[in-house]
């Protein structure tokens, strides 16, 4: 059965991305549906998978990650707003399978990819 995961990763201080709010919405642009609101724990993951079971579908699909704040309570940035204040991932699910969408991040730069 296919699943949605997730990790977030401080590129800038070799840590995981603790405490970092996520939401998840599957549509695009106004005919997106809100499924869920997450917190990264102390590993850069959510505790859960985002997605199981009969939730899980082919779509397309975007996370939100509120990186702003918490580059601003680690003190490596004070810029309100951030130059990233929120990531936006767009993706699109297809098959039945296990969907790793990790985040690579630093106060001026970001990617992602397909894992496993």
């Amino acid at each position: 059965m296919g699943k949605l995961t997730t990790h977030i990763l401080d590129t800038s201080a070799g840590i995981p991305g603790r405490g970092i709010a996520i939401r998840l919405y599957r549509g695009e642009g106004v005919a997106r549906e809100p499924l869920g609101d997450y917190a990264s724990n102390d590993d850069g993951r959510c505790d859960t998978p985002l997605l199981e079971g009969g939730e899980f579908a082919v779509g397309t699909y975007e996370l939100e990650f509120e990186v702003g704040e918490y580059f601003r309570g680690t003190g490596a940035i004070d810029a309100n707003p951030a130059f990233l204040e929120t990531v936006t991932l767009r993706f699109a699910i297809a098959e039945d399978s296990h969907y790793h969408v990790p985040l690579l991040v630093s106060p001026w730069s970001y990617s992602t990819y397909r894992g496993s």
